[in-house]
């Protein structure tokens, strides 16, 4: 009897993993309201993206102040030799400020779907000769990164702009390690006073949600920071 409750267990763990890999939520189209694309998808909308026009915003001199990136560094607990993805990167803001707690032996991977940032990106990062962050442009729905080769992927205000978010997320699981980790940094959406636009929130609730579909196990929710939360998953 022990054995045939022990087969069936290991049978419904199969299924689940196999449901996980093959059962994609849908995508829907709906009015585009004013912030989003027209699309939802696990009963939200997806946000239109803060093109490479915003870079300004990203740089901005109070951003240090108003997000406390350090807080957020020291959530991110990196080590020496790690390879980190930082996927929508942006002008680099955070892929200059991880790059040293990497080394040695590390790297950060800056990777962004748009053609301008990633300009701005490799001549920043050649101005200033930090050769163990390393530029890549994804796509729309692939990160374009080899199987089994990053440690971490982090995306910063990004996730709820991806236009594909489930195809995002099969590229960058298969992209970690095992054991390694997606950290989510996402607006507060339970919080009215992040003066941000609803769309471009998140609330943990359904950032676990949608992390649920993957073979991701939740590991802790960091909220120290003022405007935003650190919702970080091991893969399993």
């Amino acid at each position: 009897m022990i054995r045939i409750v022990g087969l069936i267990t290991l049978l419904l763990a199969a299924n689940l993993t196999l449901a996980q890999q093959t059962a994609p939520p849908g995508y829907f189209s709906v009015p585009a309201s004013a912030d989003g694309i027209g699309k939802r998808y696990m009963d939200r909308e997806i946000s239109g993206v803060m093109g490479w026009q915003g870079a300004a915003w990203l740089e901005r001199d109070k951003r240090e102040r108003e997000e406390r990136t350090d807080l957020l560094l020291d959530a991110l607990a990196l080590q020496p030799g790690m390879v980190v993805a930082d996927i929508g990167a942006g002008t680099g803001y955070l892929s200059r400020r991880m790059a040293p707690l990497v080394m040695p032996g590390g790297k950060i991977i800056a990777l962004d779907l748009q053609p301008e940032m990633v300009n701005f990106l490799q001549t920043g990062m050649k101005r200033l000769g930090l050769s163990q962050i390393e530029v890549k442009l994804g796509t729309v729905d692939d990160i374009k990164l080899p199987k089994n080769s990053i440690d971490m992927a982090i995306m910063v205000d990004v996730y709820h702009e991806l236009a594909y978010p489930y195809e995002v997320m099969i590229s960058i699981m298969q992209a970690l390690k095992p054991h390694g980790r997606i950290v989510f940094v996402e607006y507060k959406a339970e919080d009215a006073r992040v003066p941000i636009k609803p769309l471009h929130k998140m609330s943990e609730a359904q950032i676990k949600r949608e992390a649920s579909v993957f073979a991701l196990e939740w590991e802790r929710t960091v909220s120290t920071l003022p405007w935003q939360h650190v919702v970080v998953f091991r893969k399993r």
